[in-house]
Parts: structure tokens; sequence; C-alpha cells
């Protein structure tokens, strides 16, 4: 649980940095599930003669290797569907471990502390495996393997969403270093910014004072709580490893996610328990049954801001 305290320093900055958020067996548990997930995709790689043969390289050397063959392993690994066009057989992950981290009881407990015991996962939702920057392809363009440019949570959802109850969580499932991209912010709650189409849906120029920014470092297992108007980036990897995180965000139950196309679930419910989704094959299920009715309709956009504003001249 959160004291009041911290509540109180959330309440205020728009920001909390939490350590030993994960139990050592969730986090190995989902280290455990992407090591195998990765093995599977290698191993096809490998057959069709993409990559070298793995002998004894660890599940970073294979990201890298994999990345530098480049061979597509982001989608495949994220936990939800892309902002862009989907298809009947975009890749996915939703598998048993990083369910039972969704609804982690310890990371409930401090959800529950700020926006109270009715909690949905909410299904703006990614994975970061950032490999180091020196690596990354001339024109790389998925943002959550780069740098991340300053923006709010709430401008990258829908507007019927803006007056949700709602916590991004960031979970570090390695250590997050100054060195290795870690997350940075710039403390309180500002009313919303206006963002333009960048290299990602961004803070239009000139209007963040950047010189307040404070980088968070946490250690693996830790996690970075922040209000949905808090802006925030992430540092250049300048390392020579890759970072790993989770981003992930909580809504009040029965409030708009910001992103109604995609689907969510009742992470906690203190009023009716039996509203709780506690089988990860039936999550699985919900995200591949909203593969199949959204491939074939038109693509709905992620986001709501038009490049052509004066702002973003």
């Amino acid at each position: 649980m959160l004291t009041q305290s911290q509540i109180d320093t959330f309440n205020t900055e728009g920001v909390l940095v939490v350590d030993n958020v994960l139990p050592a067996p969730v986090l190995e548990a989902v280290k455990a599930e992407y090591t195998a997930l990765l093995d599977a995709m290698y191993a096809r790689w490998h057959a069709e003669g993409r990559v070298p043969p793995p002998g004894d390289m660890d599940f970073y050397q294979k990201l890298l290797v994999s990345y530098e063959a480049g061979c597509e392993w982001f989608q495949p690994m994220d936990i939800t569907l892309p902002g862009s066009e989907i298809s009947a057989d975009t890749p996915m992950h939703q598998g048993p471990a990083v369910f039972d981290m969704l609804r982690c009881p310890r990371l409930l407990d401090l959800v529950e502390c700020l926006i109270g015991p009715e909690i949905t996962s909410n299904p703006i939702q990614h994975v970061r495996l950032k490999p180091p920057a020196r690596t990354l392809r001339e024109g790389e363009s998925t943002a959550h393997i780069q740098r991340t440019d300053w923006h709010q949570d709430r401008a990258v959802a829908h507007a019927e969403g803006d007056d949700t109850q709602i916590v991004t969580v960031w979970l570090a499932i390695s250590d997050a270093t100054l060195e290795n991209g870690c997350l940075q912010v710039v403390p309180g709650k500002p009313q919303m910014y206006p963002h333009c189409p960048q290299r990602q849906t961004s803070i239009a120029p000139g209007l963040l004072d950047e010189s307040k920014a404070r980088p968070l470092p946490v250690k693996a297992g830790g996690a970075v709580l922040f209000h949905p108007l808090t802006p925030h980036a992430s540092l250049d990897n300048v390392s020579d490893a890759f970072r790993w995180s989770f981003d992930i965000r909580y809504n009040v139950t029965g409030q708009p996610t910001g992103r109604a196309h995609f689907p969510d679930f009742v992470a906690r419910s203190r009023a009716n328990r039996d509203t709780e989704l506690k089988d990860w094959r039936l999550w699985k299920q919900m995200w591949e049954d909203c593969r199949t009715r959204l491939a074939p309709k038109p693509h709905i956009p992620i986001h709501r801001w038009d490049g052509n504003a004066p702002v973003c001249a």
C-alpha cells in the first residue's frame, strides 16, 4: 500500500517511483515467458536462413541479432494490437505470465490507493524492449523501441476518455538507468498540451519547459506511477544493453478507456468479485476476437491530433 505521504506526492507532482512492486516469481515468470516466445521465433528465422544458429546466445543477444537481421519481433511480443492497420494475422502476445503481472495484487494495491477499488485494466498498454541507440537502423520508426518523445498519456487516447480517472504504471523488467534510457518527467499536472503527429504523437514544439525535466531511474521490479497529464519521455539508450519495461494503465471501471475498440477487463472489484477476469485464456480470446472484428473494417486512428494545426507548423 502507499503511505499518505506518497499519495500526496503523486497528487502534487503527478508522479511517484515505487520500488519492489513485482515479486520475484512474477518478474521471473514474465522473463521465462518471453524467452520461450523469442526462442520459437528465432528457431523459425534460423530455419529460413535469416539468422545464425543460436548457439549459447541469451535472450538479449538473440533480440539484437534478430533486429540487425531485419526480423520483426516487436509486434509479436507486444501485448496489444497496433495503432496502425490491423490484419487477420497481426501478431501479438497475451500469455499467462503477463496476465498475472497485470493482476499482481501488490501492483493493484498501489493503483487502488490512487483511483479506488473498482479497477479496469486499460487496453492502452505496451511492452518496451529498447536496443542500444547505436544499433538502431537508419530511419527506424517504431516508437516503442527507440527514445520516446515528450507526450501526455491523456493526449494519446480518444477524447471520450478525457474525464476518466486513470493511472499509468511503468514497470521496469530490467534496471532502468540514466545510461540505458530511463523515463523522465516534468512534474506537475498541467492542462493538456496540444500534440502533433511527429515521430510519434508528441507535445507541440516549444510548449514544454524541458529544463524542469527529472529523470527517474528505477530498479527491476520497481515502477513509476504517473497521472495521465504528466508530461514524460525517455532518454536515449546510450548503453550497450537492452532496456526492458512495460507501459500499462488502469482506470476506474465503467469509465471510458479512451480506446473503446480494444478490449479491457476488470482486474479488481471490491464490490463484485465475480466481475473480475481470472483466466488468461479469456483475455487472449478477447484480443483475438477483437482482431477478427477489426481486420476487415476501415482503420480506426488511435490519435486525435491534426498535423495541419497552426501549433504544429
